[in-house]
């Protein structure tokens, strides 16, 4: 029996290795974005820590406290702004290489069905020659073993 060849085979193979590709780089956004979200909590946690340390302290320790926290307070602001940034941005590639992803999987998804169309009607046509051949064969034998008692009778 021949084997199966199916000429968009390569084309599917190219569409697995892209979806691969495209998970991978899906994944390392994830945990950048994770990491991200992490420091960002960690930031926004040290500040709750100092607000909390501060109001917890008598008022005329805590006053000197206040004043030195809110001078220096906009570095931090500003990085958690900067932290937010990059999460907002990180959110917005996910859901682009999201999209990617399932773009290039329904198209391999309806490649492999195209495939395996194929492949049955290229069972079902090896079956029927097949079959042929064997009815042939049949024939012929048929034929033969009615001209040799054709040949017998007329000796």
């Amino acid at each position: 029996m021949r084997r199966f060849v199916w000429r968009l085979q390569r084309v599917l193979d190219i569409r697995t290795k892209q979806e691969v590709i495209k998970t991978q780089e899906l994944f390392a956004i994830t945990e950048k974005l994770a990491q991200t979200r992490s420091e960002l909590l960690v930031q926004q946690g040290i500040l709750r820590d100092i607000f909390e340390s501060i109001a917890a302290e008598f008022p005329k320790a805590r006053i000197v406290r206040q004043e030195f926290f809110l001078r220096n307070s906009a570095a931090t602001d500003k990085r958690i702004r900067q932290l937010q940034g990059k999460v907002n941005q990180l959110e917005s590639e996910q859901k682009k290489k999201v999209a990617e992803v399932l773009k290039i999987r329904r198209f391999k998804e309806s490649l492999e069905r195209l495939r395996e169309q194929a492949r049955g009607r290229f069972i079902e046509e090896q079956e029927k020659l097949e079959q042929k051949q064997l009815d042939e064969t049949a024939t012929l034998r048929f034929t033969r073993a009615g001209n040799i008692t054709a040949e017998k009778n007329i000796e």
